[in-house]
């Protein structure tokens, strides 16, 4: 750069500068992209009045390559003539800038300009991608009949443009018709078919695309094994994606980081996050996509504390989040509702600027909401200026599942008044409200009217939400009813709601009926022989009971035992049922029975009946004393600040018990205490719960 700089100035000095000169140095600082040098070519050939065609396209390409398009299109409209590559400079300057509307004002110049250059094969190719970005599907026909007509179509990258055009703007089938048409198909053209079908879930059609792409093309590139992996991905076809990741081992392009990273997102998707983490660890040079797929890998894989520990791992290894990277880390802390880490990742998010991103701000509400922070999630929500369907999803079904079913609904009214088309998400959590208020007739408006008006086929989510809706309203023989005459494929979660409603309204002669159904489809389900055993315990028939235990243990079948989870600064609790391991045990014993001293003066009284053994009254208190949800939410009430909120994981369902024992803990001791469970979320506050006593 110094050479060149010392030269141009000698050859100004001599007054010597020469065409051949100038466009010698045009040509390196094209290549180059230095401005400065750039700016002062410009500036001598406007002093010495001599500035050709070709100069000035040069002049164009700099300030294009450069982002300085205003000094481009100056120097473009001052042209007493052009030629194509002055159009087409500036056009590739307008696309790569993301201004694809400027690209087709372009064109129009072009087509009134008296001299009239034909455009060429590269100009369309710019058109017709700034088609695909604006949806300008009418004016991408009117460049396709050009094309043919001019015979510009036989161009691979005319045809691979082409393709793109019409899945993006009209959809697969006419970008199929362009596909059969014309002859010469290449390695881009099948990478641009697989990749229109996978972009419209067509798998198969892609995997059709592909058999035909092994037969006729025999060197793929690594475009191609980018576009194939994320087939097997989609398709989860694991067997598929070894054989693939075989040849691009003999072919030497697991070197390069495209492949390498979609190598880790393939075994992600396909359910072996071992696999993904090898192929990871194999990957000699990584990037922020490469880091954030295999944290998507683990996360997918229910391996969370691995991915939050990589998040940590990236940062230390240089390389900066992005907001994608932000949208996995955030969707891992609402999977362990682990509201600490949630919020120093929003703090995080703040200060990298990333919170204007909507795909963030959307993880941000899922975040809170999972982790029973509805407040924080509704705060985002309303500073939204923008929102998408996934935004008013969140909120609906984050709302639905904190027991605010009468918020989701506004929530939802005001999603139609918007004109935000709802998806098949959405009803999920607007038939998830229902449920929680009681509104049988609305749930079945939407799913049998709504529903179907917008086009959307209610699934299994919503068929099991209908039928824990007539349970919660205590028509558990209409949920039967509903669940052998509704066509749909029933999943166990659908008749594990039958079967968890007969208990809680003891309709025990029907829950046989439904547990014997459930045994007969899965006969080694755990959860079937514990509400079984539960029913049996309730009703006194501890005969039953041991059955229910002896044919348990004949078949190796054993009960989860009950765990709860803390985060106290950061640090995660876990506390199981009767546990005396924890170093603060003593202390969480001492308050434990100073608490149930307090509630017992208000009315509290154990329920011996969630006592699921055949043993003494005084017995039966002490297994309830030390469930492990009392444990953690003790242990939270001497570890935090007076009047912090306290918010506990358990695997199991709370019993009875604990659910009227924490009630009456948050008003003594005035603390929110959010408990999640498996089922849904407690919030319990000022002596009541979210759910209405019902989960």
């Amino acid at each position: 750069m110094l050479l060149i700089a010392l030269f141009i100035l000698l050859e100004s000095m001599r007054g010597l500068a020469s065409s051949q000169t100038s466009l010698s140095l045009l040509k390196i600082i094209s290549k180059t992209k230095n401005l400065r040098l750039g700016k002062s070519i410009h500036a001598k050939l406007i002093i010495s009045n001599f500035c050709d065609i070709i100069e000035s396209n040069y002049l164009i390409d700099i300030y294009a390559k450069c982002g300085h398009l205003t000094s481009a299109r100056q120097v473009f409209d001052l042209m007493p003539n052009r030629n194509v590559v002055s159009y087409s400079s500036l056009m590739a300057g307008y696309f790569h800038d993301g201004c694809p509307s400027e690209v087709l004002s372009v064109l129009k110049i072009m087509s009134f300009d008296e001299l009239w250059p034909r455009p060429n094969e590269f100009i369309f190719a710019t058109v017709l991608a700034s088609c695909s970005n604006m949806q300008a599907f009418k004016m991408g026909q009117q460049c396709h009949a050009y094309v043919l007509k001019s015979g510009l179509a036989f161009h691979s990258y005319i045809r691979n443009v082409l393709i793109h055009m019409y899945s993006t703007c009209s959809g697969v089938e006419d970008a199929l018709k362009v596909f059969h048409s014309m002859p010469g198909v290449d390695v881009i053209s099948f990478n641009s078919m697989i990749n229109s079908f996978l972009e419209h879930g067509r798998i198969w059609d892609a995997v059709e695309v592909l058999n035909n792409m092994v037969s006729d093309i025999s060197q793929w590139d690594h475009i191609t094994y980018v576009a194939v992996l994320g087939l097997c991905a989609d398709s989860e076809d694991s067997l598929l994606g070894r054989q693939v990741h075989c040849q691009i081992l003999n072919r030497r392009f697991e070197t390069n980081l495209f492949v390498g990273s979609a190598i880790v997102d393939m075994y992600g998707k396909c359910g072996d996050s071992s696999a993904a983490r090898s192929a990871f660890n194999e990957l000699s040079c990584r990037n922020v996509i490469s880091w954030t797929t295999i944290m998507a890998a683990c996360t997918q894989n229910a391996r969370l504390e691995e991915s939050l520990k990589l998040f940590v791992e990236m940062q230390v290894d240089g390389v900066q989040p992005n907001d994608l990277t932000y949208a996995v880390a955030l969707n891992t802390c609402a999977g362990l509702a682990a509201l600490s880490n949630g919020n120093s990742l929003n703090a995080h998010v703040e200060k990298s600027g990333y919170k204007a991103h909507l795909i963030v701000c959307n993880s941000l509400i899922n975040m809170y909401s999972k982790s029973g922070s509805i407040e924080d999630a509704q705060v985002i929500f309303v500073d939204l200026a923008c929102k998408d369907t996934i935004t008013w999803n969140c909120m609906i079904n984050g709302y639905s599942h904190n027991g605010l079913g009468r918020k989701a609904l506004e929530t939802f009214h005001d999603m139609l008044v918007e004109e935000v088309g709802p998806t098949y998400v959405t009803f999920i959590g607007v038939l998830l409200a229902c449920g929680h208020l009681g509104l049988v007739d609305e749930g079945f408006y939407y799913v049998n009217h709504l529903m179907r008006n917008l086009g959307i086929t209610p699934g299994v989510e919503h068929h099991t939400c209908i039928v824990g809706l007539l349970c919660r309203a205590g028509l558990l023989d209409e949920a039967d009813r509903y669940m052998r005459t509704t066509h749909s494929e029933w999943d166990l979660i659908s008749w594990r709601t039958l079967l968890s409603a007969c208990q809680t309204h003891r309709k025990f002669g029907l829950g046989k009926k439904v547990a014997d159904y459930i045994l007969q489809l899965y006969p080694n389900d755990v959860g079937t022989y514990i509400l079984m055993s539960n029913m049996y315990a309730k009703a006194n028939r501890w005969d039953a009971v041991v059955k229910i235990r002896r044919l348990m243990r004949e078949k190796s079948i054993k009960k989860e035992p009950g765990v709860s989870w803390i985060q106290v600064r950061n640090e995660l609790h876990v506390f199981a049922s009767e546990d005396n391991q924890h170093p603060l045990i003593d202390n969480i014993h001492k308050k434990l029975a100073e608490l149930l001293d307090e509630v017992k003066a208000i009315g509290y009284a154990p329920n011996t009946a969630s006592v699921l053994h055949d043993v003494e009254e005084e017995h039966k208190e002490g297994y309830l004393k030390f469930h492990s949800e009392k444990l953690a939410i003790v242990f939270g009430l001497i570890s935090t600040p007076s009047g912090a909120p306290i918010h506990v994981i358990k695997n199991l369902r709370m019993c009875d018990d604990c659910h009227i024992a924490i009630k009456l803990f948050s008003k003594v001791t005035n603390r929110k205490i959010v408990v999640r469970d498996v089922n849904r979320f407690h919030c319990f506050q000022d002596g009541l719960c979210s759910c209405d006593d019902y989960w």
